[in-house]
């Protein structure tokens, strides 16, 4: 049975060009590829390095947090976004969440080039809205419910920021706090319609 990739190899999959999957990386990693039958060096100069279907395989499979496959249709878990219905937030929510967030650290370690854990990954880039609900919840936020104040996260025309409201004072800066300590960049404002305050966050990249 083939060994599957190490850290430094996965990442160079996933890094691969998303349409011809070219790959990039030093010649050991490259010529560790072509040995392990993920990757195959092209006969004709530049002599690139392309993904094999089996590397193609591996590169779809990309590790996703359990259950951070959050709100995709048919997934077990969905980080709370506020504005929800009646929920159930008992011990096996918490453990759910618990176990997501943990997840997420993992998936930063494996897939960040750099193997960090406090800036956010490419999953959370291309999931703005769920990365950040999450990270409110396993902090312990509460999400807004029909009768209850809460946090709200919500999409923003700017491509890497979401929106966050929550009552003003400290509610809304103790989600601040998080969103910080969790690799967010976030900056208060103010709804000039409606004089709501609010949270504007984006990934940090460094």
């Amino acid at each position: 049975m083939t060994r599957p990739p190490t850290a430094a190899q996965r990442r160079v999959i996933d890094g691969a060009d998303p349409v011809s999957g070219r790959l990039r990386g030093t010649e050991a990693q490259l010529a560790a590829l072509v040995k392990q039958g993920l990757a195959f060096r092209h006969p004709r100069p530049p002599h690139d390095h392309f993904l094999t279907p089996a590397g193609h395989r591996i590169r779809e499979a990309a590790p996703q947090p359990q259950a951070v496959a959050a709100a995709e249709p048919d997934g077990v878990f969905a980080a709370r976004v506020g504005g929800e219905e009646a929920v159930d937030d008992g011990p096996a929510r918490v453990r759910e969440v618990h176990s997501a967030w943990q997840g997420l650290l993992e998936l930063r370690r494996m897939t960040n080039p750099d193997g960090a854990t406090d800036r956010p990954c490419g999953w959370e880039r291309a999931h703005l809205v769920r990365a950040a609900a999450l990270a409110l919840e396993a902090a312990g936020h509460p999400p807004e419910g029909p009768a209850a104040a809460g946090y709200r996260v919500r999409a923003t025309p700017q491509p890497e920021a979401v929106a966050v409201y929550a009552p003003e004072g400290e509610p809304l800066r103790a989600c601040a706090a998080t969103l910080e300590r969790a690799g967010w960049q976030t900056g208060e404002y103010t709804e000039p319609r409606t004089r709501t305050r609010y949270l504007l966050a984006s990934p940090r990249r460094v």
